[in-house]
């Protein structure tokens, strides 16, 4: 954005965190000198009716949001991720960061209920990931695919649906859960705990069911989440990752290559599931639609995982129906076949370009720029 914006002294940040999540953004970037940009359907674009902060005018809002230890953390840090609730009750996960010396800031809109798996359009077979007596679940994808609002759907299954302990631990908490069949503690990583090794260390101590680790960023947690699902704990966690295979390698190479064997045993033994996930723009511009990679642990996935033949996966996943394992671009072509996304988006997306178009009868050249005219899809 390289023209230059009228900058104003005032500034309601509060009531344009309103209006960004009435007008269905899913993101809010608040920076100096620049209007409010907001991120609708996946575009970003300034969010109407408002002029450019200054510098002073914004950093002293953001300060405002946020209390003296958070300060304290922010100063220390020059980063902090909190979570916000306006009046209206709406909840933000947010981060603060500088910006070639200015203060900036990224809100994400959370939805103001956590809606079920069939209505986020998950795959069917998610749903017994929250009666798994015990293992490890893995939730991947990049930043904003919408990890946290499915791990949301699933925990919130388990609280109603089944009898037991069930402890998260977030950075920031996101979605409000509250005690239903289940047993339910929420904490919070700066607030309530340290960090994740740390709560997840003495979570074993808790007599937790299920734990939910918000993010596995580093060796140390892995371990214990591993350690937990060895133990018989069910353990779901997320990774920003993309691709079943490319999950797995991840947590694997986390370790020394002297333990990799080890953690491949691991892993191969308490693996239950892998949910990869992304978000495409809808065809008819009006939000966006996930697309999915399913892996369920069969004994031939463990043998693959165990004798690190992770090449094999992409295979399993793409014969695995019967056991309700799909591909990402087995995915993408449904939501072309069923109108949601164009075949462009889907292109865009896959993993595979050719093997996408060959699923919907296209030719490799057609995967290549063609315009798609001669196509039994016609013209895009």
């Amino acid at each position: 954005m390289t023209q230059s914006y009228v900058v104003e002294t005032g500034l309601d940040l509060i009531q344009a965190l309103e209006e960004a999540a009435a007008l269905g953004a899913s993101d809010l970037h608040m920076t100096a000198m620049l209007p409010p940009i907001i991120r609708q359907s996946g575009n970003l674009t300034p969010l109407p009716g408002y002029t450019a902060p200054g510098e002073e005018v914004l950093y002293e809002q953001l300060m405002n949001m946020i209390n003296r230890s958070q300060q304290e953390r922010f100063e220390r840090d020059l980063e902090l991720d909190y979570s916000y609730q306006v009046p209206s009750g709406r909840m933000f996960r947010c981060n603060l960061f500088w910006d070639r010396g200015s203060i900036s800031a990224a809100f994400r809109v959370i939805p103001d209920k956590i809606l079920p798996l069939e209505e986020l359009r998950i795959p069917g077979v998610v749903k017994t990931f929250a009666g798994l007596p015990r293992g490890l679940v893995l939730v991947c994808g990049p930043t904003g695919s919408g990890k946290s609002t499915t791990l949301a759907a699933i925990i919130d299954l388990a609280n109603r649906t089944r009898s037991g302990h069930i402890l998260t631990i977030e950075d920031p908490i996101e979605f409000q859960h509250t005690s239903n069949r289940c047993l339910l503690a929420q904490r919070e990583v700066g607030v309530d705990t340290l960090s994740f090794s740390e709560a997840l260390k003495h979570a074993l101590r808790q007599d937790p069911d299920i734990i939910l680790v918000g993010e596995m960023r580093d060796r140390e947690t892995m371990e214990i989440a591993l350690r937990a699902a060895e133990t018989g704990h069910l353990v779901f966690a997320t990774l920003h990752t993309q691709g079943v295979a490319q999950s797995i390698n991840r947590m694997v190479d986390q370790f020394d290559a002297v333990q990799q064997d080890q953690v491949r045993a691991q892993v191969a033994i308490t693996i239950q599931g892998v949910l990869s996930q992304t978000l495409c723009r809808r065809a008819d511009g009006k939000g966006r639609v996930v697309a999915t990679e399913l892996m369920r642990a069969t004994p031939a996935i463990r043998a693959m995982i165990r004798e690190n033949k992770l090449h094999q996966i992409y295979s399993a996943l793409h014969s695995g129906k019967d056991e309700g394992m799909h591909t990402l671009d087995q995915s993408l072509a449904d939501l072309v076949r069923q109108g949601d996304i164009t075949f462009d988006e889907g292109l865009e997306t896959a993993r595979s370009p050719e093997e996408f178009a060959r699923m919907l009868g296209r030719t490799t050249r057609v995967a290549q720029g063609s315009t798609g005219l001669n196509s039994p899809f016609g013209r895009m």
